[in-house]
């Protein structure tokens, strides 16, 4: 079984995040330049197996796009063309960045730490990703007593959101 990888897409900066080989825990991966993403992608999963790539979608209040959409888009367009061989999902990113920050404060993160831009990228790719694997648990498909995952719906997009109290900060 592949991982699962997660990707925060901003202006500047991309946040990466990827389970464990089972898919059972998402950690942060890195955060890099936004002209460094896809080759950064594409060297990670020459080095891994990944089975899914689930990119954030940001939404706005009344579920449409947002104006970031914009900026996703030709990535996510890209992936799509020269990436065939692995899923690629998107996925509700509402709220990340405050989730990520809330959780640096909570967990009692210092000021200066918490001003750290990448690492909010990073904690937010894997608020996308933890959210992610919540929802495929949620709509797990039980059959004969084992456990399916069913048919992933890649033009749906959820508006699950986790806990920000489901993460810790993670040092790296």
């Amino acid at each position: 079984m592949g991982r699962i990888l997660s990707i925060d897409y901003g202006q500047k900066r991309v946040g990466f995040a990827v389970t464990d080989e089972l898919q059972i825990c998402a950690q942060a991966l890195e955060t890099v330049h936004v002209s460094q993403a896809f080759d950064f992608l594409k060297n990670y999963i020459a080095k891994e197996k990944v089975d899914t790539i689930v990119v954030g979608q940001p939404k706005t209040m009344n579920n449409t796009d947002s104006d970031a959409a914009r900026f996703i888009e030709p990535f996510v367009n890209r992936l799509k063309k020269e990436i065939k061989d692995i899923d690629i999902v998107r996925f509700d990113e509402r709220f990340t960045s405050k989730m990520a920050f809330q959780t640096l404060v909570e967990a009692g993160v210092n000021k200066k730490t918490r001003a750290d831009k990448a690492l909010l990228d990073k904690i937010s790719a894997t608020i996308i990703l933890q959210s992610y694997l919540q929802h495929l648990e949620h709509n797990a498909n039980y059959i004969d007593g084992k456990k399916e995952q069913g048919e992933r719906n890649k033009e749906k997009n959820t508006s699950l959101l986790p806990s920000p109290f489901s993460l810790l900060p993670i040092n790296h």
